[in-house]
């Protein structure tokens, strides 16, 4: 089972690092990470995806509240949520396939943000299945280099992730 961690966090060099030690010292899997400074320049959010049991979910929260840096820890439960992930695929083109990457780009409500005489670069943003399906589609065209940044998610309403709350 998968679980969205949100962590407030110092925003202050090292920090990072002792979150991930944490979780490589203790053998858990980590999913998804993204890292970001909040309203607060003061503070980073972490948005962790991880995956395991109940039990392994208890452990990483418990050893997640002891980190110093560590501000607040909250899970985001993904039936109150907004969860997107962004994702840039360079894709080869010629003068025939071009067209048709270009048609698949409007059906996914994505963008072309750089165009080369062989090759396009998409920006899409979505949720994980979203991306998963752009990409099955383009691999067909041949991907040449993809990056996506992992899930960012924040609850919907009125519920927030603050200190204090």
């Amino acid at each position: 089972m998968k679980h969205t961690l949100a962590i407030l966090v110092e925003n202050k060099p090292g920090v990072l690092t002792r979150v991930a030690g944490l979780f490589s010292r203790r053998a858990f899997n980590i999913e998804s990470l993204a890292v970001g400074v909040t309203e607060k320049p003061d503070t980073s959010r972490m948005t962790i995806v991880v995956s395991g049991d109940e039990h392994v979910f208890e452990q990483v929260m418990k050893q997640l509240n002891k980190l110093i840096d560590v501000i607040k820890v909250s899970e985001i439960p993904g039936s109150d949520a907004v969860n997107r992930e962004l994702a840039l695929i360079k894709v080869g083109v010629d003068s025939s396939t071009r067209a048709e990457v270009m048609q698949i780009v409007t059906v996914f409500r994505a963008k072309i943000v750089d165009v080369g005489i062989k090759s396009l670069v998409i920006e899409i943003t979505g949720d994980e299945d979203k991306i998963n399906a752009m990409e099955q589609l383009l691999r067909h065209f041949g991907i040449k280099e993809m990056v996506r940044t992992g899930k960012i998610a924040i609850n919907r309403g009125a519920k927030t992730v603050k200190v204090g709350k």
